[in-house]
């Protein structure tokens, strides 16, 4: 089992802020999982008993809307931290989190984070910060919404994703999503996404292997209009 002061991922989130003492603590109580491709981490509408810092993997946050489908809001990736929002409001979850691919956590206990809180202005600051960034990334894409075509979101989706995550070795990208993924991530229908695939395709933008996605021009996705 990893010791949270020996731990690569905590200098990824707020957690760099804490003392080494303060980290041995956590390490002594935190427990550490492996959450399988798929399962679901915690529900919207959960009592979080704690915050889960990401080890390995990747998930997503959705929010469930009026239609009944899954608006996919951020991808959660290793390093960050999940919860934290919920914890320190001590509300509700407002959102699911579900693993996209095998991921392993460390579940830090509610108590732990909200003594840290109190006691570490540094840490405090630092999560302060990242709930403004979570803000201001939910305001961006607000804007992309109203503004941007499904076209332009889509584009920029999959350069957020090679840019982030990377290629495999035959040059798809590495993070596999569904077409259904896809457009929840967008905020457009299933068969929207496809069609627009489709076009990318055409276009020679893209290149599809199976269900696999493969950046062919990088420069022309990013002057999509």
């Amino acid at each position: 089992m990893s010791k949270c002061e020996q731990c690569i991922i905590k200098q990824f989130n707020s957690l760099k802020t804490l003392s080494k003492e303060e980290l041995v603590r956590i390490s002594n109580c935190k427990i550490s999982k492996v959450i399988k491709k798929g399962a679901v981490i915690f529900e919207e509408g959960e009592i979080l008993g704690g915050v889960y810092c990401v080890r390995d993997g990747i998930c997503k946050l959705t929010k469930l809307s009026s239609n009944g489908k899954d608006q996919i809001v951020k991808m959660v990736v290793k390093g960050d931290l999940l919860g934290q929002r919920s914890v320190v409001t001590e509300e509700r979850s407002n959102l699911q989190a579900t693993a996209l691919n095998d991921m392993e956590v460390c579940f830090i206990p509610k108590n732990e984070i909200l003594k840290y809180l109190h006691k570490n202005p540094e840490f405090t600051f630092d999560v302060l910060k990242s709930m403004a960034n979570d803000l201001r990334e939910a305001d961006d894409i607000i804007v992309n919404m109203a503004q941007k075509s499904v076209r332009q979101r889509l584009a920029e989706t999959l350069i957020y994703i090679h840019d982030s995550f990377g290629e495999n070795p035959d040059g798809t990208l590495s993070v596999l999503l569904s077409r259904e993924d896809l457009a929840n991530i967008v905020g457009t229908a299933t068969e929207s996404a496809i069609r627009v695939l489709s076009q990318f395709k055409k276009e020679g933008l893209i290149a599809t292997i199976g269900k696999q996605i493969k950046i062919k021009d990088l420069e022309g996705l990013k002057r999509v209009e």
